[in-house]
């Protein structure tokens, strides 16, 4: 069955750095669409950034754009974003999730398969 593991998370001071893993399996890894979606207590889901490695696209929020790089490592089926320049605002449980970017007016947050999270924490 279609798995995704999330790691990576932890605590971390303001302008530091994290790289979030998500392992996959169950599913043809190189063809799919990855996204990261991000929950904040009380702001509910906030899509992140979604990357198609098969056409070699990816896709950011305006909150991260420029400090969040997502990418892929196909052969060891890994999904990955890398952090920089964090801020408190970033505090929040990051979810892998099968699927590219959300549409509708709002866009629909709504995918198959979710790993569990990993929380991030920026405090000093």
């Amino acid at each position: 069955e279609v798995q995704l593991v999330e790691s990576g998370g932890g605590l971390v001071q303001p302008g530091g750095s994290l790289r979030l893993s998500c392992a996959a399996s169950g599913f043809n890894f190189s063809s799919s669409a990855m996204s990261w979606v991000r929950q904040v207590p009380g702001k509910g889901l906030e899509w992140v950034s979604s990357i198609y490695s098969y056409i070699s696209i990816t896709y950011y929020a305006d909150s991260v754009k420029g400090r969040f790089t997502i990418s892929t490592d196909n052969a060891k089926n890994t999904l990955y974003l890398q952090m920089n320049s964090l801020k408190s605002e970033d505090t929040a449980v990051y979810y892998c999730a099968k699927g590219g970017v959300p549409f509708g007016a709002p866009p629909k947050i709504e995918y198959d398969y979710w790993g569990q999270g990993t929380q991030v924490t920026v405090s000093s």
